[in-house]
């Protein structure tokens, strides 16, 4: 799964890197501890382009009266994503690209104590999840929503998380946003091996409200 995760690319820089029109109200960046519900950013594609827009982490279906009236539906899971009934339109056209710098997860040590990671690309570029999204509320109200989209983590991967996100190479993007018919489903499959690695980071970011660069560097047991 994904439950938090860095974006640290500058706005401009990110309407380039997709070739999407950015949204006027775009959240701030650096985020070293994106948190389910912050707005996050997110690209879609559509008749006019791609625009890069903010939608709240946690998809809100439409049969939801408050955003509390269910689970906190932050991950969809790619080997049942075109079946549930949350997740089952937009599977097939609501896609979206969530953009990352980078992501946490955790093991556990022989006390019980929650032991973070940081995983990124080896390259040093940016991340592109996989995600599905859903317009909700009233129209007055109305607010953009996404899920991130995960699969079973590679093996590398697995020995910190049977789970992880389904992230997209450049080539895949369009395939993904609908912009070249349909097939999309080809993508949903782990990581390769080398793309990404880990380093243990500080459990200060086992906290919600911590921020800053700290919280991504690598951290001496």
């Amino acid at each position: 799964m994904c439950g938090r995760f860095a974006i640290t690319l500058p706005n401009d820089a990110m309407a380039q890197l997709f070739s999407a029109r950015p949204a006027n109200a775009l959240p701030a960046v650096p985020n070293f501890n994106v948190c389910p519900t912050n707005q996050v950013h997110v690209v879609r594609g559509g008749d006019s382009g791609r625009q890069l827009d903010a939608l709240r982490w946690g998809f809100l279906p439409h049969w939801y009266k408050t955003e509390t009236a269910g689970p906190l539906l932050i991950n969809a899971r790619s080997e049942t994503l075109a079946e549930k009934p949350a997740f089952r339109e937009a599977c097939r056209s609501r896609r979206c690209l969530i953009v990352a710098t980078g992501f946490y997860e955790w093991t556990k040590s022989e006390q019980g104590t929650r032991l973070p990671w940081y995983i990124h690309r080896k390259d040093g570029t940016p991340i592109a999840f996989a995600g599905v999204w859903q317009d909700w509320g009233p129209d007055e109200n109305r607010q953009g929503t996404c899920a991130i989209v995960t699969t079973a983590a590679n093996e590398k991967l697995s020995a910190i998380h049977h789970r992880m996100p389904l992230i997209l190479e450049p080539e895949d993007w369009p395939l993904w946003l609908g912009e070249v018919g349909k097939g999309a489903a080809r993508l949903m499959q782990p990581s390769v091996e080398n793309l990404l690695t880990f380093h243990r980071v500080d459990a200060a970011v086992n906290s919600n409200r911590a921020s800053g660069p700290d919280l991504i560097e690598p951290f001496d047991a």
